[in-house]
């Protein structure tokens, strides 16, 4: 799996951005949000039961990371029309206000390494990458066990103060002199 220091590799790939007729699919890339932070997050596939509980939470919580600067993604090896009957089919996505990238030719998954190693779907992974395309945090669960949003927004805060942070920092904390 990639990890801190590394490069996020190029992308390009079909989107379901709204359920508007006629507007529902965009394709995006990394240069889609040049000179913004980017939160990709990776479930392993559309209608199951633990993803729609994390994607609806990355959702509630775009807001936070917008007005920090960064832009949240997510993605799945499904295609970007089930990701769109997906959308149709279940309330708590319908208004989702984060692009559902397809990365179904599962380029992307392999070259991030968060495919499972038996079941070839991805892991529950998360990556913040700064403006510069660098990986600066990278974590992933196991199939079963959902992610912490706000552990994702704490760790994002973190890194944008440029400092030294404790154990258990929270914005608005003291920083570590060094």
């Amino acid at each position: 799996m990639l990890t801190v220091g590394d490069r996020l590799p190029s992308f390009s790939l079909q989107a379901v951005v709204s359920r508007d007729p006629g507007k529902e699919f965009k394709t995006l890339s990394e240069l889609s949000f040049e000179g913004k932070w980017l939160v990709l997050f990776y479930w392993p596939m559309d209608f199951t039961f633990v993803c729609p509980t994390e994607i609806a939470e990355f959702g509630r919580r775009a807001g936070d990371f917008a007005e920090r600067g960064a832009q949240v993604l997510g993605l799945s090896t499904d295609t970007h029309y089930v990701h769109l009957a997906w959308r149709e089919h279940h309330p708590a996505l319908r208004d989702l206000p984060i692009p559902m990238l397809a990365d179904h030719k599962r380029e992307l998954a392999t070259q991030l390494g968060v495919l499972h190693p038996t079941e070839g779907v991805p892991l529950r992974a998360t990556f913040i990458v700064d403006p510069g395309g660098i990986i600066r945090f990278a974590s992933a669960n196991d199939l079963p066990v959902g992610r912490s949003v706000d552990e994702v927004l704490r760790v994002f805060d973190a890194l944008r103060t440029g400092e030294l942070t404790p154990c258990e920092w929270k914005p608005g904390q003291k920083t570590l002199g060094a």
